[in-house]
């Protein structure tokens, strides 16, 4: 019973470490997809010191597209773990980034906080709670990215070892 447990639980790590990374690549996709058809971003942008400077030199849309396309490119890069890790670790950096432009929004955007009670901001729907995922995706971006960096150093030493050396001389 116990190892049949200890299976699962090995299932169960490879699935959500799947569902973890493809999440990923999905959310960055749809969202980055979403800048083309609507501008969300622009009321989250317009007061963050951080950002707000982009449409001194561009247009709404253009910060939009530009973030649109920064998010697309990146789920791409995660997705590719399994053949290009490196180039993978690459897209996770960039997400860690994203979220962390983003998270700044918790605290630039006013209507964060609906109200406080008892001491306890109660977070808006919008702009609030959207935000506060990026927690957690901030989470799987990092994690993705140990992997991918871990990934690329475990391929690197296994390409320079002699027994792999071998087999490129003698497929």
């Amino acid at each position: 019973m116990a190892v049949a447990l200890e299976r699962a639980g090995g299932r169960i790590s490879v699935a959500g470490r799947a569902v973890s990374r493809y999440g990923l690549v999905v959310v960055l996709a749809w969202i980055g997809a979403g800048k083309y058809v609507k501008m969300e971003s622009r009321t989250l942008i317009e007061h963050s010191p951080l950002m707000s400077w982009l449409y001194d030199f561009f247009s709404y849309a253009m910060v939009a597209y530009s973030l649109g396309t920064v998010e697309i490119v990146t789920a791409v890069l995660i997705a590719v773990h399994p053949r290009w890790p490196r180039v993978s670790a690459i897209g996770s950096a960039i997400a860690v980034v994203l979220f962390l432009g983003t998270l700044s929004f918790l605290f630039t955007t006013p209507g964060v906080v609906q109200t406080v009670v008892n001491g306890l901001p109660v977070l808006s729907g919008l702009p609030g709670q959207f935000l506060l995922k990026d927690l957690v995706l901030i989470g799987v971006a990092l994690w993705t990215l140990g992997e991918s960096l871990e990934s690329a150093r475990v391929r690197r030493v296994g390409d320079a070892s002699p027994r792999s050396r071998s087999f490129a001389r003698h497929p």
